[in-house]
């Protein structure tokens, strides 16, 4: 009787059971995931040169003063962990919603030319036209949504094909990191220095006024971001497939680019184009997850979690101290050469 209903033979109760199942693990991940950052957030007010309790840590977060704490805590960690968890949570968002449209592990913007745009744009204010460090992030944000565009332009063609933006982003990449090495090689020794610290992608030296920006930017665009999930989700089984579904799909593409690059530009802007994070974050969520449903939210609490555990790592862990782009670069190369080579091995294409 069964094999009537379901040629895999599996009734509509296991069907239910197994969505529960997944939604179980969902919520244990997310929930993990969350106290996972909560637990770095805090690791990160704490620690350092002096150590400062859990006590003292909540009593500056609630304006109280505290010798030594209110300004090591208050003006120096707060700010950078607020910046880590904030720009993580973009990286992710931004990488897992490129990923997820395009159906291409790829397509994420550090590899796609996004952030070579930023860091295009941000080394020739810097070195070239002097500019200060406001105007280099307002350069670096246009520079990425143009860049954007640009690529969105060049690929679209009856509709945009993943692996096709993903080869004209990677070229777009090329050109502009051609820009880059061109304006450094000709960069006096003070500018290189600044120039080479905004590249490697650095929470070192972290303020209120570059966190407001991207806070207010996360604020505005995350949530139309999210609400786009299942749409993004329904675009995985094809343009075709989706319209008959119901969604609007040119429309929700460029919807979810525009969002995404906002918070990519943003990110990049405050902090440097951190390596692979965002494209990390996505495959990581994917595995933790299991498969059906949104990984937005898995994306981006892994997001937060590579920045925040990274720049620990690039503090405290190694005789010398590394930006947290330098941590992030080594933890994502390898993995984009096994990708690479997974890819090769079965046969497929990017």
């Amino acid at each position: 009787m069964t094999s009537l209903l379901d040629p895999t033979g599996l009734t509509a109760a296991d069907v239910t059971r197994g969505r529960r199942a997944r939604r179980r693990r969902r919520g244990s991940v997310v929930a993990v995931l969350t106290l996972l950052v909560v637990a770095l957030f805090c690791t990160s007010l704490m620690v350092g040169n002096t150590f400062y309790s859990p006590t003292e840590v909540w009593a500056v977060v609630r304006g109280e003063t505290v010798p030594g704490a209110s300004f090591t805590v208050g003006v120096l960690r707060l700010p950078r962990a607020t910046m880590a968890l904030l720009v993580g949570i973009a990286f992710g968002l931004g990488g897992v919603t490129f990923q997820t449209m395009l159906r291409n592990p790829l397509a994420a913007p550090d590899v796609i030319g996004i952030s070579s745009g930023a860091s295009a744009a941000a080394v020739v204010g810097l070195v070239l036209l002097e500019l200060s460090e406001t105007m280099t992030s307002v350069v670096a944000i246009t520079a990425a949504l143009a860049t954007a565009l640009l690529i969105y332009l060049l690929a679209f063609k009856d509709g945009v094909v993943g692996t096709r933006l993903v080869l004209i982003g990677i070229g777009i990449a090329a050109m502009l990191d051609s820009v880059v090495a061109y304006v450094i090689v000709r960069a006096a020794q003070w500018d290189l220095q600044v120039a080479m610290r905004w590249l490697t992608g650095s929470l070192n030296n972290a303020t209120w006024e570059q966190v407001r920006p991207l806070a207010l930017a996360f604020v505005v665009v995350a949530p139309l971001l999210l609400r786009q999930a299942r749409n993004l989700e329904l675009l995985q089984h094809g343009d075709d497939s989706a319209a008959a579904l119901g969604v609007r799909v040119e429309r929700t593409r460029l919807l979810c680019i525009v969002t995404a690059v906002v918070l990519i530009a943003f990110a990049t802007a405050a902090s440097g184009p951190i390596a692979f994070v965002a494209f990390l974050a996505g495959p990581i969520a994917a595995r933790v997850v299991g498969p059906g449903g949104s990984l937005m939210v898995p994306a981006a609490m892994v997001g937060a979690t590579l920045v925040l555990a990274a720049d620990l790592a690039g503090q405290f862990a190694f005789d010398a101290r590394y930006p947290v782009g330098v941590v992030t670069g080594v933890l994502g190369a390898p993995y984009l050469v096994y990708l690479l080579v997974r890819t090769h091995r079965a046969g497929g294409s990017l």
